[in-house]
């Protein structure tokens, strides 16, 4: 419904960030400490009661991913959230933040769990996005999850993701390197389809994001940040009249010279030494795992040999969403938070609430 409303004619969209406790009920810096000194986790909580699902985020996003899919699944089923940011991302802060390897954050993941819970730590479903697909992954192999339940990936194969690896820095060069603020940036991500939901969009982008160091750059390339805009500027210069935009674009530059611009909170492109462990291999790690396993695409055409013959042994529950782009659940979370609560209510790990009927998928 908000879609079509923010897309009526003469409404202007709200790019506005919201907070995550719009969302979330709790945030929490879990302490991690070992021999040589002490690391924090940012994670976020909802629910009391039912199984753990333990969400972890894809490369360069963070915990508040999730937010949307939170609220979802929380009215549907009887489970506890705890959404965390991997280290490098978010609000989690280590002492070595650029050591971002399979085994280093598969461990993290286990140290976090054993902070929380103790010896005694609840049923727990790991289910991650893309890089934190192939995390919770590597996580279930290691046995450092050992009340694991259910395992699920959301859009991460392994064959489709070695491929994209070589396109991976072109990607990532495209991208505008600054924003000259938070609703900017929120802006691009929706229209360059980063992010097909706005909704999601408006909570999850604080958490790719952060502001620069000191005053704004001149150098920045203002071009980017404000070419997003173009579309609405030329509708108003048509009701308007071309003088008062061109007024209202230069009051803009100079506001730009004052703000402190935001920039991207992880710097993707000197993580590459680390894509190749995360995803070779990974199909046959995952058809291995001895727990119930989902994998949720965004299209079956992602699908490689391996899976596809597991899929056909039966070894694993698959579902397909289309329509969404990469980020699956930001852009449906609705169908994301269906398919995992009918997932758990199959393998009786949990009950559904507030009238929730399963809708059970034909894979």
């Amino acid at each position: 419904m908000d879609f079509f409303l923010s897309c009526s004619p003469g409404r202007k969209r709200d790019f506005s960030p919201v907070l995550w406790s719009q969302y979330f009920e709790s945030m929490e810096d879990v302490v991690v400490e070992n021999d040589t000194g002490k690391d924090t986790f940012r994670i976020y909580k909802s629910g009391l009661e039912g199984p753990v699902l333990l969400l972890l985020h894809g490369g360069g996003h963070s915990a508040l991913s999730w937010a949307v899919f939170t609220s979802a699944i929380i009215n549907r089923i009887q489970c506890r959230i705890v959404a965390l940011d991997l280290r490098g991302h978010g609000e989690t802060k280590v002492r070595n933040p650029e050591d971002l390897s399979a085994e280093t954050m598969s461990k993290d993941v286990g140290n976090v769990v054993e902070a929380l819970y103790g010896d005694l730590p609840p049923p727990i479903m790991l289910i991650g996005h893309s890089m934190g697909g192939a995390i919770a992954v590597h996580t279930a192999v290691a046995n450092l999850v050992p009340s694991l339940l259910g395992l699920c990936m959301i859009d991460v194969v392994e064959g489709t993701a070695m491929d994209a690896l070589n396109s991976m820095q072109n990607f990532l060069r495209s991208r505008p390197k600054t924003f000259k603020s938070l609703e900017n940036a929120i802006e691009w991500s929706v229209k360059s389809g980063q992010i097909r939901n706005l909704e999601s969009a408006r909570v999850s982008m604080v958490g790719q994001v952060k502001q620069c160091e000191g005053a704004a750059s001149p150098e920045c390339p203002k071009a980017i940040v404000e070419g997003i805009i173009e579309e609405e500027e030329e509708e108003e210069e048509d009701e308007e009249g071309g003088g008062s935009v061109n007024k209202r674009k230069k009051e803009d530059d100079t506001e730009t010279k004052k703000e402190h611009l935001y920039t991207w909170r992880i710097e993707l492109a000197k993580t590459e030494k680390y894509w190749d462990g995360w995803f070779r291999g990974l199909s046959n790690l995952f058809l291995s795992c001895p727990t119930p396993k989902l994998l949720l695409l965004a299209g079956v055409d992602r699908l490689d040999k391996d899976l596809t013959i597991g899929q056909m042994q039966g070894k694993f529950q698959m579902q397909v969403l289309p329509q969404c782009g990469h980020a699956v659940h930001e852009d449906a979370p609705d169908k994301v938070a269906e398919a995992v609560a009918t997932f758990l209510i199959r393998h009786r790990f949990t009950e559904p609430i507030g009238g929730f009927q399963c809708v059970f998928p034909a894979c």
